[in-house]
């Protein structure tokens, strides 16, 4: 009978010899905020980051932004970076999309001008660091309003701002009101010492 240990040995000597041979895969991690509001009419740049585990230049990273419409139909090129910007040249974004990343700060974000109603939808951030291809694809959603919207911190922001507002102009009435009093003791005090001082019936 073997001894279970003679059993193991031809395994883990198999396991030596393939796995030098076995490559180890890492994604890539991208970083975008989920959703972005724009006015009608003005830029707005759509902030995309990444983090990788292998070294970063301008020759390994190549940069894919993508659009999906909100209705049904197929997605369209935005923009194309790969040692140098390529902005598309047909369709909407034909002179709407700029470079506004920077490689070596891992920053692969693009600007739109002049955005309308039309660029609703869902803008694709995709990144590849070779060898590090594997991994998720950023998305944001851009919503174009005719004018700004207050967000609820803003709300929230305003209404402590008006408490503390009328906190502090109770504040000032009420030191107003105390000086007052005080003002006119102190006058009535002076007054009633004079009266007293030319009145003879006091000595």
């Amino acid at each position: 009978m073997f001894h279970p240990m003679c059993q193991t040995w031809p395994l883990l000597l198999l396991g030596g010899l393939v796995m030098p041979g076995l490559r180890h895969v890492s994604g890539i991690d991208i970083y975008t905020p989920s959703e972005v509001e724009a006015v009608n009419g003005t830029n707005v740049r759509l902030k995309c980051t990444f983090s990788s585990k292998h070294p970063v230049s301008a020759k390994s990273i190549s940069v894919s932004w993508n659009f999906r419409p909100l209705k049904p139909g197929p997605e369209e090129s935005v923009f194309y970076y790969q040692e140098v910007p390529y902005p598309t040249q047909q369709g909407r974004f034909k002179g709407r999309a700029v470079w506004s990343g920077d490689v070596s700060r891992q920053d692969v974000s693009i600007t739109l001008h002049e955005v309308q109603p039309n660029f609703n939808g869902t803008y694709i951030c995709q990144v590849r660091n070779l060898p590090d291809v594997h991994g998720n694809n950023g998305e944001i959603i851009l919503r174009v309003v005719d004018k700004a919207t207050v967000s609820e911190m803003g709300v929230l922001a305003a209404a402590v701002g008006g408490a503390c507002g009328v906190i502090l102009f109770l504040l000032l009435i009420f030191v107003v009101v105390r000086f007052y009093r005080k003002r006119r003791h102190t006058e009535n005090d002076i007054e009633l010492h004079s009266h007293e001082l030319k009145d003879p019936s006091v000595w």
